[in-house]
Formats: structure tokens, sequence, C-alpha cells
């Protein structure tokens, strides 16, 4: 597998100097400054490819290439936006990226209450908090629908809550949620989100697919030209909010999403994170039943509580097998080498961290701290090295296969 590392270019309070000491092979980044909808020109991305060789890092993975939110309403005249997206698609091809990943989740990309909740024996990390979220709904946006969306324990303690809180303490909620805007990085105030979600009136589940199954359509066949694979994340988390609809959410949907437009080219991301904090999803099932369309992997933990929250974990301290997932990555690394494929490598990133040590005082992107992302980066290298060893010494011709229960512990070679 091949290690790499997320960077947001000069949006990024990380250096790549100082990611170089990682030991990642290769830099996942995106043009965030470009307007979502606007065409990638191909002479930028050739700059920010430069800077990264510079380096000494190598860039085949974008991260992402953003879908403009009128395609996923469904809005207007959609055409050039189509084809500004294949244009950025070309222009990445020409400069050496073979994978995009992109999201379909309507206004929010990711989704958190807590940017700096407290883990034990210090430190901080992302967390999601049901009932956090249902009184920002209830009683700070005033959307009544809400009502349905969360049990009667989890409104009752989003009552509390609320009553209980200060200005301040909404104010930080508003702005933990308001993170996962991407792009240009709009924030909005509770009327500006209200005026926001607004324009998604009449949006459902079956619009979205309708609208989502045209752009796989549109771009999959300059895909298939470019030698481009497009790789959706799940939602984040897996769950509608605030009314909007999700369709990645679990197998079914990976499932639906790799029917709409059969193509070796439709491919997903698999984060396990994101799958991981929907309590019916089994992670290394899935990795297993879409292997061979799995062409970039975010490698997280989370650890869920009954209600429906969930904040991130140590990489191999959460809920979902670790070690069982990348075993099943590995074994599909493996059934590519027996193809004779070149591009048998499947290319993955230590996803979120907790904030560690000095973390906090860099201000780093919520999520993505260096210490905590080099420690989730050095135990995940350890299971890799482990599990490559067990049975045949690594050195050797052909890495050992393996297959892997669904009972943490429970690998061995094939």
């Amino acid at each position: 597998m091949k290690e790499t590392w997320r960077w947001y270019g000069g949006l990024d309070r990380i250096g790549l100097d100082e990611i170089a000491q990682t030991g990642a092979a290769g830099v996942v980044t995106a043009l965030h400054e470009i307007p979502y909808g606007a065409i990638w020109p191909r002479e930028t991305i050739a700059a920010r490819r430069a800077q990264i060789e510079a380096a000494g890092f190598d860039w085949t993975v974008v991260e992402s290439l953003p879908i403009d939110e009128r395609i996923k309403r469904g809005e207007g005249d959609l055409g050039p936006l189509f084809a500004n997206y294949r244009q950025s698609m070309a222009n990445l091809a020409a400069e050496g990226v073979t994978a995009i990943c992109y999201n379909f989740m309507p206004l929010l990309d990711w989704t958190r209450t807590d940017l700096a909740a407290p883990v034990a024996r210090g430190g901080t990390c992302l967390r999601f908090s049901a009932p956090k979220m249902a009184a920002f709904e209830l009683h700070m946006l005033g959307r009544a629908a809400a009502e349905d969306d969360y049990p009667e324990d989890v409104r009752r303690e989003a009552a509390v809550w609320f009553q209980r809180s200060d200005e301040t303490e909404r104010e930080t909620l508003l702005t933990s949620i308001m993170a996962g805007l991407p792009g240009a990085y709009d924030r909005y105030d509770v009327a500006g989100l209200k005026a926001a979600l607004a324009r998604y009136d009449g949006l459902d589940r079956a619009t979205l697919r309708a609208g989502y199954k045209r752009f796989l359509a549109e771009v999959t066949p300059a895909a298939e030209e470019l030698g481009v694979r497009l790789c959706v994340h799940p939602d984040d988390p897996p769950r509608d909010i605030l009314g909007l609809p999700r369709v990645v959410s679990n197998a079914d949907d990976i499932a639906w999403i790799m029917a709409a437009v059969e193509s070796p080219m439709n491919g997903l991301t698999l984060c396990s994170g994101s799958l991981g904090a929907n309590p019916l999803n089994d992670v290394p099932e899935i990795a297993r039943r879409f292997a061979d369309r799995i062409h970039f992997a975010h490698l997280r933990n989370v650890a869920k509580a009954p209600d429906g929250s969930f904040e991130e974990a140590a990489h191999l301290d959460g809920d979902t097998d670790m070690v069982a997932l990348i075993a099943a990555l590995l074994d599909e690394e493996q059934r590519r080498r027996d193809a004779g494929r070149a591009d048998s490598e499947i290319p993955f990133r230590p996803d979120h961290g907790h904030e560690l040590l000095f973390d906090a005082a860099r201000g780093a992107h919520p999520g993505y701290p260096l210490i905590g992302r080099l420690r989730g980066l050095a135990e995940l290298r350890g299971v890799i090295r482990a599990l490559a060893h067990q049975g045949a010494s690594p050195s050797g011709p052909n890495p050992p296969r393996f297959s892997a229960s669904t009972d943490a512990g429970d690998i061995s070679p094939s």
C-alpha cells in the first residue's frame, strides 16, 4: 500500500518539509482556492505538481475535484458545468494525476459538533454529538421536521443542553458545524444557513440520486478515455443532516453507485471512519465486497455511542477492526498483481488524528494535525509491515496473500 499525506497547499500550516519527515511517499492535495464549477488550469496544476515533486513527493491523487452544488440540485443548464469538470479532469490527467476523489454530499462536507473534544491522557479529537446536533437543528435553526430525525431521549438531552448553554457555547457549536463547509470556506450564521438550506427545498433522496447518476454518465466516459479513476468518498457522517439527503452511506448505496455506470473507472474512496460511524456497516466486509473498485483509502477509526454520537478514536482503537480491513486491502493488491496490473498498489492516507502535544498551537485544519496523523501513520505502517511479513518474506518477489475473518486477530495467509 502506498503511503500518502493530505496537504492543503498554501492554506496548510504544515509544510512539505515537515511532511517529508513522516515517511509518506505521496501528497494528496487540491486547488482549494479555485471556485466550484470553474476549470482548473493546467498551468496551475503543473505549478502545484512541481512544488510537490521538488519536495520529494509525487502527486497522483487529487482530493478533491469538487462538484458544483447546482449539479447536486439539478438546477439550470448544467452542460457548461459538466464540460468544465471534464476539462479539469483532462488537465489533471495531463499532469500525472490518475485518481480523483470527490463527494456528493449536499451543501456540507463533513459535520462535527466538537472540534476539540478531550480524550483520555490528554489531546483532543473531533466529535459528533447527536444531542448537540439535535439542539442545533431544533432550538437554534428551528427546523421543526428535525423532530422526526432524532429519538425522544436525544431530543430530551438536546433541550437540556440548549437551556444550559450560553451564547458563547452556541456560537462555538455553530462554528464547529460550519467547519464542514468546503471550497472557498464560506461560513454562515443561523440566518445565512437557513437561506442556504432553502435552495435545497424539495431535494429528496430520489432527486439527489438522479442528479448523481447524470453526473456519472457525463464524466465517466471522459475518465475512461483519460485513464483517470473516479473514487467517491462516503457521507460523513453516514446519515441525513439538516434535512438534506445522503446517498453514499452504506453498502447498498455503494452498490447502486457502482451499478449506475458499470466501469472500473467509477470507483470508491474507502473511508473507514465515515462508513464506520454507521453501526450497521461492516467496514472490512464492505472493503472485500467492493475491493476491485477501491482506488483510494482513508484509514481512521471512530468510537460510537448508542445514541448516534461518535468521536475520532486512535487509528487502531475504535470500533472498526483495522487489521482485518488492511488485510482485505492487501489481499486485493495481491489479486491485482496476480492479474498482471502495473497499478496494483492502493494509495492510502492516515485520515484525521488526535491533536497531541504541540499540535493545538499549530492551528492546522480541524482533524489534520501533524503529530496525531504521524502517530496514525506509524500504527498503520506497523500493521501493514506485520501482515506483509506473516507467512513469507516481504523482500520476496511475490508478497503473501491474505484473507481476513471478521474476528479480530484471525488473519492468516491463504
